[in-house]
């Protein structure tokens, strides 16, 4: 497959790169920048030197790769279509927010819900990483019509995932040992998880999403609570065959954390049950599952691979 990347020089592009250097089927044609052309990708991405001597472009070549990415920020992929004409049999991968409607012919790249969708599409719109680990542990409830009350929701971020750009709440000594919420109830995913649940349910779940910054680069840790009918042993039923035949989804029988799903494309899904209520946790590394793991997983899919392939990371032992 020969693949080209625009928008080059961000977090998530860094990560695809790391993945398609050592994709067995992978050949990068190009990586766009037009803010470091010319310059050795590893300037930037420099966890990549001594594997790579590819170069930033400051041209492209649709005509010339099978499979293009898009790793600009939001807004920036409608644009780059206006500007551009896609050749016939171009596949797309938008890990911008621009298509996550489903619009322009564009299909909602999770592959636990839309797998056999993906498989026979051009165009896929990479969730957001929020979106990823909120829906996982949402899905199999949604399926079942069970969201028909209230859900609470709180995650907690890395840096990472405010991206390469620095602001006020990235710097090392605002973000390291401290916590803050924003954009309580009002986050951008928002808007695709509940159109999401709402397509599978058939009614519009409440969803009180409070994101937070961790003070930690990478992963997401997403608590997830709603009253639910089941028994605890019926729940775990409920996502163990839910996601009985997924590729990196699981349903731990004890509790979770962060270091097991970091560097890996996994996520990690935990459930109890207190009164009435079910409570399900959530993890996973936001710039894998949550963006270039889960951009890659998508391409196999496309291409006819098994989704693994390329994709056998693993967590640090500590």
């Amino acid at each position: 497959m020969r693949i080209g990347i625009i928008g080059g020089a961000g977090y998530t592009a860094g990560e695809l790169l790391r993945l398609l250097i050592n994709h067995p089927a992978a050949e990068i044609v190009f990586i766009h920048s037009s803010s470091q052309a010319g310059l050795p990708i590893t300037d930037v991405h420099s966890g990549l030197f001594g594997e790579t001597e590819l170069v930033f472009s400051s041209s492209y070549d649709l005509d010339a790769i099978d499979v293009l990415f898009l790793c600009s920020g939001h807004g920036a992929s409608t644009a780059f279509w206006q500007e551009n004409k896609r050749p016939s049999g171009l596949k797309v991968i938008d890990l911008a927010q621009d298509y996550r409607n489903e619009s322009e012919g564009y299909v909602y790249g999770l592959p636990e819900w839309q797998r056999e969708k993906i498989v026979s599409a051009t165009l896929v719109a990479n969730p957001g990483c929020f979106a990823t680990a909120i829906q996982l542990a949402l899905l199999p409830l949604a399926t079942q019509g069970l969201l028909t009350n209230e859900v609470s929701i709180t995650a907690i971020t890395g840096s990472t995932g405010a991206g390469v750009k620095p602001v006020a709440t990235t710097h090392f000594s605002w973000r390291t040992d401290n916590l803050s919420a924003y954009k309580v109830f009002e986050h951008q995913h928002l808007k695709e998880i509940t159109r999401n649940l709402s397509l599978l349910q058939g009614t519009t779940p409440i969803l009180n999403f409070v994101p937070v910054r961790g003070d930690f680069a990478r992963g997401i840790f997403a608590t997830v609570h709603t009253d639910c009918p089941l028994s605890e042993e019926e729940a775990k039923q409920l996502y163990t065959d839910y996601y009985r035949n997924s590729a990196f989804t699981f349903v731990s029988p004890r509790s979770v954390d962060l270091k097991q799903v970091v560097n890996t494309n996994k996520c990690l899904l935990s459930l109890e049950k207190h009164g009435t209520k079910l409570v399900i946790c959530s993890v996973i590394d936001n710039l894998l599952k949550g963006a270039s793991g889960q951009a890659v997983q998508n391409m196999n899919l496309m291409f006819g691979l098994d989704e693994h392939t390329g994709l056998r990371l693993k967590a640090s032992a500590f």
